[in-house]
């Protein structure tokens, strides 16, 4: 008989991955970006714990790192279901998609 696979549990991303985050959130450009898009400066707090917590997950492989990490990870996917798409998808393409673009119209772009 075949012995069955155990799975261990990893880190939804690379610890470095995390540290990334944490960089890019530090950076200038990303915090005139945060501040013109959203009216306040970024939070990068979550990015460095998540990447502590990961640290301690590889080194210990501790419970708390752990659950702290999933709790994290699912706060993140909630927030980005928060927002809507600018554009609705398409189903088909529209009827006339092969059709040779009107040059006599030439409009600003």
């Amino acid at each position: 008989m075949e012995q069955p696979a155990v799975t261990i549990w990893r880190p939804p991303r690379v610890c470095e991955d995390y540290w990334s985050e944490f960089r890019h959130c530090k950076s200038l450009t990303h915090f005139f970006h945060h501040y013109y898009a959203y009216g306040t400066t970024p939070s990068c707090q979550q990015w460095k714990e998540d990447y502590n917590y990961c640290r301690e997950w590889e080194k210990h492989r501790s419970k708390e790192a752990k659950e702290a990490l999933q709790k994290s990870e699912r706060n993140r996917l909630a927030q980005q279901k928060n927002f809507i798409p600018v554009w609705e998808l398409r189903q088909e393409p529209p009827s006339d998609w092969h059709a040779p673009l009107n040059q006599q119209n030439k409009q600003d772009s």
